[in-house]
């Protein structure tokens, strides 16, 4: 998560990751300055999934590309959700 933070160009403030047995699995976050990346694995399934939310001058795309690489999947989804509007609430 570390390197990921770093390709971003995000600033991390605190990563906390718990780690579950017997299985395996881990869930955790990585708070940044710019938001966070959160992590939460199903080992027994061979799924992990990420959920990455950035704002300002981060790279998520570049934190994207970090973790595929550290985690060779089968199959990988990426869904972008953009956030932060600009309008009146009847606009959405």
């Amino acid at each position: 998560m570390r390197e990921a933070v770093e390709a971003a160009k995000a600033t991390l403030l605190h990563i906390h990751l718990h780690h579950f047995t017997p299985n395996g699995g881990i869930s955790g976050v990585a708070v940044l300055a710019e938001s966070h990346i959160s992590v939460h694995t199903w080992p027994e399934r061979q799924f992990a999934a990420f959920d990455i939310f950035m704002c300002g001058d981060a790279k998520p795309e570049l934190a994207v590309e970090v973790l595929r690489t550290h985690f060779h999947p089968g199959q990988f989804q990426v869904q972008e959700l953009l956030r932060g509007r600009t309008g009146s609430y009847g606009d959405i």
